[in-house]
């Protein structure tokens, strides 16, 4: 870790994290924040009955994103550019913060004046333009981990954000691909202290990904509270098995609730709130 030294990212002292505040949402230690969401948005009914539902659960931003990097090029790609009217009736429907993927500097210029927060997915995290292009936004940024990467080259990229003077970066782990099968990746559940240990940045889990089943989504969400994350990023679809995109890897909206419940509780024990509160901020 010597290259991270002298690089914006690295932690001063023990008590030096940075919590960003958009709205009345607060994202950093000593907050637990949920972002919930379907993997790309298909119609504006769907999305506005989700973001509903997850709201009414506790979760403070929703997941709404218009454009999805698949693997293959038949699957679904996102409902595309007209999906900024849904973002619209999103806004006006509810008081969820709005955060999205972007895949190029044109999503970026469509999309970047109706979401609150920006993420850079896995296949984009050393896509070095676009991080200083999404940096000059001054918005919060998510940053999600290349599934092959290490700590430090996911702090190096993180740091094309910084160097352009934004210091709204969320760390997201989502998991790094090993020769287990069983799940979509390994969720590297020791990254989020180890995040935490080099770095003043909040740091959220991906359990979805992380995952790739359902059915292991919750314990893997509470997992990542356990080991000190500051929140979640968890793909939610009122019905998983006719979703467009990952519908194998999302929960429901009924689960998604009885995992809210579960999450507030380990909130407690864990001295994290999941409510607003006004305390040293980054604006």
């Amino acid at each position: 870790m010597d290259r991270l030294k002298n690089t914006k990212s690295r932690k001063i002292s023990e008590d030096h994290f940075t919590v960003i505040k958009e709205n009345d949402v607060l994202i950093g230690e000593g907050n637990f924040t949920v972002i919930a969401g379907p993997c790309a948005l298909e119609n504006e009914k769907l999305a506005v009955e989700t973001a509903k539902a997850v709201e009414k659960s506790g979760a403070k931003v929703f997941r709404c994103s218009l454009f999805k990097p698949r693997t293959s090029p038949y699957s679904y790609q996102g409902f595309g550019f007209n999906g900024v009217e849904i973002l619209k009736s999103l806004r006006s429907e509810t008081n969820l913060l709005l955060e999205t993927e972007i895949l190029t500097a044109e999503h970026l210029d469509a999309l970047v004046n109706y979401v609150d927060i920006l993420r850079i997915g896995s296949r984009n995290m050393d896509n070095y333009e676009l991080l200083k292009l999404v940096g000059n936004t001054h918005k919060p940024i998510i940053l999600k981990r290349n599934m092959s990467a290490t700590l430090e080259e996911f702090l190096l990229a993180a740091e094309y954000i910084l160097s352009v003077g934004n210091v709204k970066v969320i760390l997201c782990e989502r998991g790094i691909r090993t020769f287990e099968t069983y799940t979509r990746n390994t969720l590297d559940i020791l990254a989020v202290p180890s995040l935490k240990e080099l770095t003043h940045l909040p740091v959220i889990v991906d359990p979805s990904h992380s995952s790739g089943k359902s059915s292991l989504v919750a314990a893997a969400s509470k997992a990542a509270i356990a080991a000190g994350a500051d929140g979640l990023l968890i793909e939610v679809h009122p019905d998983p098995i006719n979703a467009l995109s990952d519908g194998e890897q999302s929960i429901n909206t009924v689960q998604f609730d009885v995992l809210m419940h579960d999450l507030t509780s380990l909130a407690k024990v864990m001295n994290k709130k999941m409510e607003p509160a006004v305390i040293n901020t980054v604006n």
